[in-house]
């Protein structure tokens, strides 16, 4: 038998002999909790899903049994060796690079960013996995349901939250009119939105001018109701709206 293919089974076998299959039971439930979490993700059609959470978490378990195995394989080093080991730094690495995968989860909108929940929660999953593979199987399985139930449960009472929303609200008005003071007149009649700044522009040629208008408002705000006070407007020709940039 070669001598390396012979190293490699004397480690394999000092790698289980202090718990009898511990490390593929950690492989396993490090799986099982990324199904857990991975389900619920793929349930509400996020591209980071079942088979990537699995992944994730089985990869960081792996890492961490890898990370603590590492200072077995140089057990026969002295003080006086100029190895030195650090049980701990595959593990802070696999957190930093789990960042980049996260990054790529995010997706910013004009308005909006998405995707910060699933991003929380491959970082989450990474870590679940590292704790599995140093045997803090209990910690693991309690942050596990809890963060089952915050995903579950939590997402029921999101819709009850009401947010800021950033608006801009376009009027294209005849020229000879101006009704600026009464557009003003109608969006004060309502409490939830407030004018942030108006943008003017006048063509002389078609004899149009254009309103911008930067709204905060909140997300419940009933914009029919507004469009149909605004159409009340005679010299208004062109109404239209769309989410802004979160200044």
């Amino acid at each position: 038998m070669p001598s390396a293919l012979a190293d490699g089974l004397t480690q394999l076998s000092h790698f289980f002999q202090h718990e009898p299959w511990s490390s593929m039971g950690k492989l396993l439930l490090a799986g099982l909790i990324g199904t857990l979490i991975g389900y619920e993700r793929e349930v509400h059609g996020q591209a980071a899903g079942l088979r990537t959470n699995i992944l994730v978490c089985m990869s960081a378990c792996l890492l961490m049994l890898l990370s603590l195995f590492i200072p077995d394989i140089f057990d026969r080093l002295d003080a006086e060796s100029v190895v030195r080991i650090d049980p701990g730094r595959i593990a802070s690495y696999t957190m930093a690079g789990m960042g980049f995968l996260g990054a790529g989860a995010i997706i910013k909108g004009r308005g909006s960013v998405r995707g910060l929940t699933t991003a929380a929660g491959l970082w989450l999953v990474t870590a679940l996995g590292l704790a599995i593979g140093a045997g803090l199987l209990i910690p693991a399985l309690v942050t596990t349901l809890i963060t089952m139930f915050i995903l579950f449960n939590l997402r029921m009472l999101k819709p009850d939250i009401v947010h800021d929303e950033h608006t801009l609200l376009t009027l294209k008005c005849c020229c000879q009119e101006r009704p600026l003071p009464l557009i003003k007149q109608v969006l004060q009649q309502y409490k939830n939105l407030k004018i942030e700044f108006i943008n003017y522009r006048e063509d002389r040629e078609s004899e149009e001018v254009t309103y911008t208008i930067r709204l905060l408002s909140k997300d419940d705000l009933d914009w029919g109701q507004i469009v149909s006070s605004l159409l009340k407007i005679e010299s208004l020709l062109e109404i239209s709206w769309g989410e802004a940039n979160v200044p």
